[in-house]
């Protein structure tokens, strides 16, 4: 990504000039965030009956959204430490973030889970090379190409693997759109976090600032439906719960991650949700998964191995794992 051309980013030692090592640099906390967020189905499906599907998301963004803005002193301050234009891009960040919930699960709720998840998900990584592509900063490799693509068919094999053997419903085409939509507000705020950690702000603080801001803005979804379930000892436990550890831990993972990886990369491994989603559903809720799953989940464990061994190679891939994107 570019330089800031502010005298205060060229006073402060950047995160991203010298490739990071250790089991939480580069690639390893973007996988922990997705093995975090693959537990949301399973946590979702234990809320009292009733509960509103995307105020439950938004519930657990509003409180690990404040909880993320609150624990980082440097989120308070990073407004202020911020250009004019950085600062519009916290807005627009926030208002990313804001949109997944608000499209996702309404999303889940006209195409089914499988659609969505494959639809969002997929589409993540491919919005991220294309809006990096066109604005200049960094051209899709081969590598990221073809790891990517492997990725997302993997993912669509073990996600639509049951599809495949019956006859499916009618896809609903706003139910692909909502998705669809899903996706580019990941791509986007994935994007402009990557940007402003390396840039030299605080992943915490990006984090803290995107999400609190964007768990505010979120909070009238929550406020305007029926919240009886969040009185209730297991409602209140699986909003704690999201809150917890699939918004504040893994989108602090998430930020850390971003110090070592571009969002290309991060948007890709993050393709392992699905995949822990699934196992889990057969572990926990007694699921069974065809043999067309079980093969995509080694094709997707395939791609993701890829980019997660090569991103802390060297030559171009290091350039790469640095997290900034070269034009």
């Amino acid at each position: 990504m570019p330089n800031r051309t502010s005298s205060l980013a060229a006073a402060r030692p950047r995160a991203s000039r010298t490739p990071r090592t250790g089991l939480l640099a580069g690639p390893a906390p973007i996988l922990i965030s997705a093995v975090l967020w693959g537990t949301t189905g399973t946590a979702g499906a234990l809320a009292p009956a009733g509960a509103p599907a995307a105020a439950i998301g938004c519930a657990g963004l509003t409180l690990g959204g404040l909880l993320l803005y609150v624990t980082s002193r440097a989120a308070r301050a990073l407004p202020a430490a911020c250009t004019r234009r950085e600062r519009w891009l916290l807005l627009l960040g926030a208002l990313a973030v804001a949109g997944y919930p608000v499209t996702f699960y309404p999303a889940t709720v006209r195409t089914g889970v499988a659609v969505a998840t494959v639809i969002a998900l997929g589409s993540a990584p491919v919005f991220v090379g294309l809006l990096s592509w066109a604005l200049g900063r960094s051209r899709p490799t081969t590598r990221w190409t073809c790891a990517t693509a492997a990725a997302v068919l993997g993912c669509v094999l073990l996600v639509l693997g049951p599809e495949f053997g019956g006859s499916a419903e009618p896809v609903d085409l706003t139910g692909v759109l909502l998705a669809a939509c899903a996706g580019l507000s990941y791509a986007v705020y994935s994007l402009i976090g990557g940007r402003l950690i390396a840039d030299g702000h605080p992943s915490d603080a990006v984090m803290g600032v995107l999400f609190g801001a964007a768990g505010v803005l979120v909070l009238p979804v929550v406020a305007g439906t029926d919240t009886r379930w969040l009185t209730e000892a297991r409602g209140a436990g699986v909003a704690l719960y999201l809150a917890l550890f699939t918004v504040f831990l893994a989108y602090r993972l998430f930020g850390h991650g971003l110090r070592g990886t571009p969002a290309s990369v991060a948007t890709t491994l993050t393709l392992a949700e699905p995949a822990v989603a699934a196992v889990l559903g057969v572990a926990v809720l007694g699921e069974r998964l065809p043999v067309v799953s079980w093969g995509g989940l080694v094709v997707l464990g395939v791609g993701l191995g890829v980019l997660t061994v090569r991103a802390g190679g060297r030559g171009e891939d290091t350039r790469e794992a640095s997290g900034r994107m070269e034009p």
